[in-house]
Order: C-alpha cells, then sequence, then structure tokens
C-alpha cells in the first residue's frame, strides 16, 4: 500500500478529529465525472469550437498536450476576460457536464462516507471547478444533496477565480462560520492542495493510482490516500 496516511491511521485520526467542516473537491473524491464521458473529447470540441469561430493560437503547446476543459477555459479568459465568448464558452462546458452526470462513477466508498460522517456531525461542503448545477445534479441522483446543502461552491464566470486559487474555499468557510484550521479539505490534484495551503486548511489527497499519488507528493501532499475505505474506518470507529 503505497499512500502514506492508509498505513498511518494515527496520521488519519488527527486530520479527522480535528475537522468540523469538510470540504471535497467534486470530480475525484466524490465522483469520476468523466468516466463515460472522456474530458478530452469535451476539451478537443471546445477547442474546435473556438477555431471555428476564427480563434486560433489561444491555446500554447502545453496546454493542448493537456486536453483538460479547464485548461481551455482558463487560456480563452487569459486573452479574452469577462467577454461573451467567456460566458458562452463556460455554458457550452456546463452542458457537457451536465451530460457526462449521467454516466459518472460513484468514487469506491464515498456515498458511506459521506453519509456516516454526515451522521457523526461534520459539516460538508463542496468546493470545486466544475458546475455547481452539475454538483447538484449528482448530488441529488445519489440522494446525497441532504448533505451538502446549500455548501456547493464551483465555478463562477470570474474564471481567474478556480483552483488553485483559493476562492471557493474561502466561500465555503465564511458561508459555515468555520475557521480554515477547524477544516478539512479532501482533494485529487496539485491545485486543490496548493488551494488548501493558500487558504490554511489542513489537506488530505485522494489518488485512485500511482501517477495521481506521484503528482499529489510532488505538489508537498504528505497525508495522501489510495482508497477512502480506510478514512470511513476511522469516521466509523469514532462515531
Amino acid at each position: 500500500m503505497a499512500a502514506e496516511a492508509e498505513s498511518d491511521p494515527d496520521m488519519l485520526r488527527e486530520l479527522v478529529g480535528n475537522a468540523r467542516v469538510v470540504l471535497w473537491d467534486f470530480d475525484g473524491p466524490v465522483c469520476r465525472l468523466f468516466a463515460g464521458h472522456a474530458a478530452e473529447r469535451v476539451a478537443t470540441d471546445l477547442v474546435e469550437w473556438l477555431e471555428g469561430r476564427g480563434l486560433h493560437g489561444l491555446l500554447t503547446e502545453r496546454e493542448r498536450e493537456t486536453l483538460d476543459p479547464h485548461v481551455v477555459l482558463r487560456a480563452v479568459d487569459r486573452r479574452h476576460p469577462g467577454s461573451d465568448l467567456v460566458a458562452e464558452l463556460e455554458e457550452r462546458l456546463t452542458k457537457e457536464e451536465l451530460r457526462a452526470t449521467a454516466s459518472a462513477m460513484p468514487t469506491p466508498y464515498a456515498d458511506p462516507l459521506i453519509r456516516t460522517w454526515t451522521a457523526v456531525g461534520a459539516r460538508l461542503a463542496v468546493v470545486t471547478n466544475n458546475s455547481p448545477r452539475v454538483v447538484r445534479t449528482y448530488l441529488s441522483g445519489r440522494g446525497l444533496e441532504g448533505c451538502f446543502a446549500p455548501h456547493v461552491y464551483g465555478r463562477t464566470q470570474n474564471l481567474h477565480h478556480l483552483k488553485p486559487h483559493p476562492h471557493c474555499l474561502h466561500r465555503a468557510l465564511n458561508a459555515m462560520g468555520a475557521a480554515p484550521s477547524a477544516a478539512l479539505m479532501i482533494g485529487d490534484t496539485p491545485s486543490d492542495h496548493e488551494a488548501a495551503r493558500s487558504a490554511g486548511v489542513p489537506f488530505l489527497g485522494y489518488a485512485r493510482n500511482g501517477r495521481k499519488e506521484g503528482l499529489l507528493r510532488e505538489a508537498g501532499a504528505t497525508a495522501v490516500v489510495g482508497s477512502l475505505w480506510s478514512l470511513l474506518r476511522v469516521i466509523r470507529g469514532q462515531g
């Protein structure tokens, strides 16, 4: 078992014991949003849509290689901030994300972990670069919306506030009246880790494979689990 926190239950117990509020990234820790609706295809479609309108050269070669929808959004926002183009592109991505919810794959043990953590008194929020409409649609379909409502903080048309900017974390903490030290963020990307660090919130990485774990470790994450089962066991032990 590669993930350090899984083999160190004391580390997990300390993180959980201090957390009155849990901030969840959505795509990764809660579900694989694009499990049956490839994110790369969505990003390619967005680029082709832009080029069909004569907007070539908006992405660097490195950004083209990444083929992530949020990279495309950021690139356009960088060059045309606050424009109608950005608003239309964001809405197109939201529609693709909504379509993806039909085939989204729940992260193993996420549903029982969310329900159990709520049952033992933690307050939960979603902090994500995805559209809040998408998050609510998915949570409602899984019967989980009540565990988070009304605390879903997602993408707005102010795209410079996407993580790694800590804006959505600050929104959640302010709305819930929580100090950063009394919270815990669960995320699966370096941008999640950076946002948590900027907001002063302790961080637990979720890495479903070795590549994801390596990226989190490189970013400085010290507590990483490869399965939410180990976290669920700790919660159940405390409950």
